[in-house]
């Protein structure tokens, strides 16, 4: 596999990976800006509500809400790079294949 289109998508795909195995153990610098920013709102809110002596279930509930989003992303993310590397892959080989079938032999 000596295409270089292919071992950059191993690369991405072992990124990605670690990125979603790390938001699963709770680490929280995986997330993008968007969702950086609902997990601070969701965290001052419940702070807030915290500190008045209110429930704080629903600060709760949006946090999980954005740690949920996240991780589908990076899922979806790791599938379509499943997937184009499987393309390029056949790519290879059907190119492979074409350039055995056209020589003298």
């Amino acid at each position: 596999m000596g295409n270089p289109d292919i071992r950059r998508l191993d690369r991405e795909i072992r990124e990605t990976t670690k990125k979603l195995e790390a938001l699963r153990r709770g680490e929280r610098w995986p997330l993008n800006g968007r969702e950086r920013r609902a997990m601070a709102r969701a965290l001052a809110a419940g702070s807030y509500r915290y500190a008045r002596g209110r429930d704080t279930s629903g600060a709760e509930e949006q946090m999980d809400a954005a740690g949920s989003a996240a991780e589908m992303r990076l899922t979806a993310e790791l599938t379509a790079l499943h997937g184009e590397r499987q393309r390029l892959i056949t790519e290879a080989a059907r190119a492979k294949a074409a350039k055995k079938s056209s020589g003298w032999w």
